[in-house]
């Protein structure tokens, strides 16, 4: 049963938000107005569409006490009762709870795990994967921070996605991504294990986090990289320690203002992302209805070269279309996490 209270209290705050967008309203009120106002938007109409074949039912029922209008009206049921089950669907999908940073751009940190040489060249395997995503999903995908290897690997990268749900999409990604796959540099053919690891965060707004001056120790020191990238620039890289989480964060474009902005960002959204995991803790009803618990050490995903294969062990599925998904086909394996997730918050609804 859909509680007709919800419905009206959703509706009545889309034509508070309207009235009120009409008025005008200073800048940063009138962004998280409109930010409010589209994603209630989609919402109201599906229970408009739902609240419409509900009348034209009550409408179409008391036309058959006329034994003229009764042929018609029966018509008009069974047009309406075929289309109620999937308007119903519709509406409760609309009104399972949303993560409030669903809308929000993101920061991906990807790090090679155990593996060495072939870890790093494998991180880089999934950075090149989520780029050529973004791509297909119109995306803005910008590095901020990357660190490789001489061999063209990934020590370290961070990477900012602009976009329309690009959050919402891609935070299923968080955890440890293993590969099975034989090294260009074994001679003897062996299958060798490594993993990396891949972090989403919804990034940090200015109202999300405020940080106090004195809470930060801000060093510059000389970048370097591998292969003697930056040898000759001046002291540019940037260091920030946020004392009372002890979190470190280092930034080493060739730009020290930049650095700065950089370290910064990454900084917010790792203290907001803190704050968001120690509320799901607190919620831990709510974390059972997520797909996988989020933690970031949990292996998510085999990717095995030989076979062809990506195996999702969070939801069981298995792809033989590596090539493919290692070219940023990611769609069907995100929407069957979507779908398992809003199984489950379906399920506990109506329990």
């Amino acid at each position: 049963m859909i509680p007709s209270d919800t419905l009206h209290q959703i509706t009545a705050r889309y034509q508070f938000l309207e009235a009120k967008m009409s008025e005008g309203a200073p800048g940063p009120e009138m962004i998280a107005l409109a930010r409010e106002y589209s994603e209630l938007k989609p919402v109201v109409e599906i229970i408009a569409r739902w609240q419409a074949l509900q009348d034209a039912r009550a409408e179409a029922e008391g036309l058959r006490d006329d034994p003229e209008m009764r042929g018609l009206a029966d018509d008009e049921l069974d047009r309406i009762d075929a289309e109620l089950p999937g308007a119903e669907d519709a509406l409760r999908l609309a009104l399972l709870p949303k993560d409030s940073a669903d809308a929000r751009p993101a920061l991906i940190e990807i790090r090679p795990g155990t593996g060495g040489e072939e870890a790093a060249l494998f991180a880089g395997d999934l950075l090149r994967m989520y780029q050529r995503y973004a791509e297909r999903m119109g995306w803005r995908f910008e590095i901020l921070t990357e660190q490789s290897t001489e061999l063209g690997g990934i020590k370290e990268v961070t990477a900012r996605i602009v976009g329309e749900g690009v959050f919402a999409r891609l935070k299923y990604e968080s955890g440890v991504h293993r590969v099975q796959r034989v090294p260009e540099t074994e001679s003897g053919g062996r299958i060798h294990t490594s993993a990396a690891t891949v972090a989403v965060l919804p990034e940090a707004e200015d109202v999300d986090i405020e940080i106090a001056a004195s809470d930060l120790r801000i060093d510059t020191m000389r970048a370097s990289g591998a292969g003697g990238q930056h040898v000759n620039t001046t002291d540019s890289a940037v260091r920030i320690t946020h004392i009372p989480s002890g979190l470190v964060v280092t930034s080493s474009e060739k730009s020290q203002h930049r650095n700065r902005e950089i370290a910064m960002q990454v900084l917010k959204t790792r203290l907001f992302d803190m704050e968001r995991q120690k509320a799901d803790d607190a919620r831990s009803a709510a974390r059972k209805a997520q797909v996988g618990s989020g933690d970031r050490s949990e292996r998510i995903r085999t990717y095995n070269f030989p076979q062809g294969r990506m195996t999702d062990h969070r939801i069981g599925l298995t792809l033989y279309k590596l090539t493919e998904v290692l070219a940023g086909d990611l769609d069907e394996t995100i929407d069957a996490l979507i779908s398992e997730t809003q199984a489950r918050q379906l399920a506990e609804m109506d329990g």
